[in-house]
């Protein structure tokens, strides 16, 4: 008899992967390297019914309902990580304006319109992803979005970080993440095999203060 798989985790019972902090580039080539989007951290399911989880736990599902909408446009069975964020003309992620819609929790005449940038593949269509490696987990993911109704962003990655950062001085962004090649998704625990490097002076102390 076949042994019975493991059933994938809720999302109630999972929390993100947590980055450490460091002040420069990673050396080597086994790294991978994405934009750091300046926005809210949220877990979300999909299909029929999505929910959205913040990074505290709260319940954020009517916080955002074109979310929600885009959400309903995936099979079922799946968990998503990323950011929520709103986006500039040129696709930079604004905070102030993010905040201003979030702290209303629901949509309003006039509100910002939000964009989920979405880098984790934790759970699809039922079979728990957590332990394969992060490209298994990234090339899923990009297979799914590519289903996904507007308002769903694939957030991509390159080998060269050095070239990204200096991108993101250029234009102003919160900086990047360094993802360790090869590493498996770490839920609830801060690990050194994702790094976020910011640009100096992108999080002004005062935001703490809200």
């Amino acid at each position: 008899m076949a042994s019975r798989q493991p059933s994938a985790p809720t999302l109630a019972e999972l929390q993100p992967m947590l980055l450490c902090e460091r002040k420069s580039i990673p050396p080597g080539p086994d790294w991978h390297f994405e934009i750091k989007f300046d926005g809210y951290r949220l877990l979300a399911t999909t299909g029929s019914a999505p929910r959205l989880k913040s990074r505290n736990g709260a319940n954020a599902t009517t916080w955002f309902p074109e979310l929600v909408d885009a959400l309903t446009t995936l099979p079922s069975g799946c968990i998503l990580d990323g950011e929520v964020c709103v986006l500039d003309d040129i696709g930079r992620s604004d905070f102030d304006r993010l905040h201003e819609r979030a702290r209303r929790k629901g949509w309003y005449r006039g509100a910002e319109p939000v964009v989920y940038c979405v880098f984790d593949l934790l759970v699809n269509k039922g079979k728990d992803l957590r332990g394969q490696p992060l490209e298994r987990r990234k090339a899923a993911l990009l297979k799914l979005l590519g289903q996904a109704a507007p308002g769903l962003l694939f957030v991509d990655s390159v080998e060269d970080g050095a070239w990204l950062y200096g991108h993101a001085l250029a234009l102003g962004l919160e900086g990047v993440v360094g993802k360790r090649a090869g590493s498996t998704y770490q839920a609830g625990e801060r690990s050194s095999d994702w790094l976020k490097i910011k640009r100096p002076g992108a999080v002004p102390p005062e935001r703490f203060k809200r």
